[in-house]
């Protein structure tokens, strides 16, 4: 991804509480989940919510077999970042929709967990990797709306009024890889290890795209890239992620 040399490292110092929201299983783990490593080993209470549990994603696989196994890997995953809150929806995976009842689900969730900080995945069409998935886009956009229906006591009353679920306003939306990035976030080190550890554990998804991810290299040259772009002294691996301020 371009990235610009001057660009600022997030300010991550006052973080307590962060949900990631994404379409599947194995999402998070292409990046975010180094920032996440990061983050949980300061202290930082990390949500995921996972909108489909990824059973259309393997072609050799039913997806009554493919969901739970996909699952189950990205509780592994989960484990090996410090992430032990994790919540799988099962809406329709590869028919997603940024309709009310996707934006209710992501809304629910951010009023229970009350995070400063959502992260999820970019809704653009053409994303520096390429032309993006609908899911991914249709994540993105539902979450972007969430964060404002959260905040809003007139939109989805029952979760006020029947589920007893106060507005919450999350103050920052993070979406890791999109362009132009208004920030970096440094994952050098341990996160990054763990990172690649949190993707390696889709072992058997990653098998299904023929064995020929290499997982290590991918991840280890695209953070360093970003890094070698930028101004920052001693910045070895970092990610670019766009902020914006909601509250």
């Amino acid at each position: 991804m371009s990235i610009d040399s001057a660009l600022p490292l997030y300010d991550d110092s006052q973080l307590s509480r962060v949900l990631c929201v994404a379409a599947h299983p194995d999402d998070l783990e292409y990046g975010t989940s180094a920032a996440v490593a990061r983050w949980t080993a300061r202290g930082v209470h990390v949500s995921y919510l996972l909108l489909t549990a990824g059973e259309a994603g393997m072609r050799s696989r039913d997806p009554e077999e493919a969901g739970p196994l996909r699952a189950a890997e990205q509780r592994r995953a989960c484990a090996l970042v410090g992430v032990d809150d994790l919540l799988i929806l099962d809406l329709p995976d590869g028919t997603l929709q940024a309709d009310t009842e996707t934006r209710r689900h992501i809304s629910r969730r951010i009023r229970e967990v009350r995070p400063d900080l959502v992260v999820t995945q970019p809704w653009e069409l053409h994303v520096p990797w390429g032309l993006n998935h609908a899911d991914h886009r249709t994540a993105g956009i539902a979450t972007l709306d969430a964060v404002r229906d959260a905040d809003n006591p007139w939109v989805f009353r029952e979760l006020l009024e029947q589920e007893h679920l106060e507005p919450w306003a999350a103050t920052e939306l993070m979406v890791v890889g999109a362009e132009p990035a208004t920030h970096l976030i440094d994952v050098g080190g341990a996160p990054l290890e763990q990172g690649i550890a949190s993707l390696e554990a889709h072992e058997e998804y990653l098998a299904e795209l023929g064995g020929a991810v290499d997982v290590r290299s991918m991840l280890e040259s695209s953070t360093a890239d970003v890094a070698a772009a930028s101004d920052v002294d001693g910045l070895t691996h970092a990610l670019g992620a766009t902020v914006h301020r909601m509250a």
